[in-house]
């Protein structure tokens, strides 16, 4: 285990106490002084350490685990967290994003079903209820580390879907493949928690906070390809968008 840089508090500066501790702590996560994976000392043996109370020392290290730079597992400790997928929003392919960012995704295919459309999916697919859809559920791993639960429907009649081929690679690239060329897109991005079955898939505690994203992808016709409803654990993955005054 890396030493930790040391840590020192200014009893004079009309900064927090608890502030100086956790920004001093942050700048060596972001450093890599404190690699993903190293393990803090627990809160009693830090704030005698330094001369802190034990409740300051608790919320230096409540504000970095609210901002997803550590973890709290019972019976484990605290941990430095995982680095964040950062991803832009615009119309790409989760796999494309993280194939070339070098975090080596793969895939788990949980569901590849034919079933009959009925309410949002069918308003949505822009589809008669009744329809066939294909209905698709994956779960995406980023270094061997579960990311996102991945939940699409489309029309059986798109594009020939192999689950051997999407458990290698993208939905967007096999259906470029296939001459469905995905060029507009609605897209929703919001939060809640995780139930005990998706807290399970990706590693995470029943009630676990999870970024949520709708999407719904059109052809250059303006012909609906593909209705996704995507989950992400926010501890591990946080959208980027650009923005730019009048």
């Amino acid at each position: 285990m890396p030493a930790r840089p040391q840590v020192l508090v200014d009893r004079a500066s009309p900064v927090p106490l608890y502030y100086q501790v956790a920004r001093q702590l942050e700048q060596a996560i972001e450093s890599g002084a404190l690699p993903p994976g190293s393990r803090l000392d627990n809160e009693i043996a830090l704030a005698e350490e330094l001369g802190l109370s034990r409740p300051t020392m608790r919320q230096a290290i409540q504000y970095l685990v609210d901002k997803g730079l550590l973890v709290r597992k019972r019976g484990v400790g605290t941990h430095v967290a995982r680095a964040r997928v950062r991803r832009p929003v615009g119309l790409t392919s989760l796999f494309d994003d993280l194939a070339r960012s070098g975090q080596e995704p793969t895939t788990t295919v949980l569901a590849h079903r034919v079933e009959p459309a009925s309410g949002v999916v069918a308003s949505t697919l822009e589809v008669a209820d009744g329809t066939p859809v294909v209905a698709l559920e994956r779960l995406r791993r980023t270094r061997g580390e579960p990311l996102a639960i991945l939940r699409n429907h489309l029309r059986a009649d798109i594009a020939p879907l192999d689950p051997d081929v999407l458990a290698r690679r993208g939905l967007y690239e096999v259906l470029r493949e296939a001459g469905v060329a995905p060029a507009t897109a609605n897209q929703s991005i919001g939060a809640r928690r995780a139930t005990a079955a998706e807290a399970e898939l990706l590693d995470e505690t029943r009630g676990a906070p999870l970024l949520t994203m709708r999407r719904t992808t059109f052809d250059e016709r303006g012909v609906v390809v593909e209705f996704g409803d995507h989950l992400y654990r926010a501890s591990r993955y946080s959208f980027e968008v650009d923005l730019t005054g009048r």
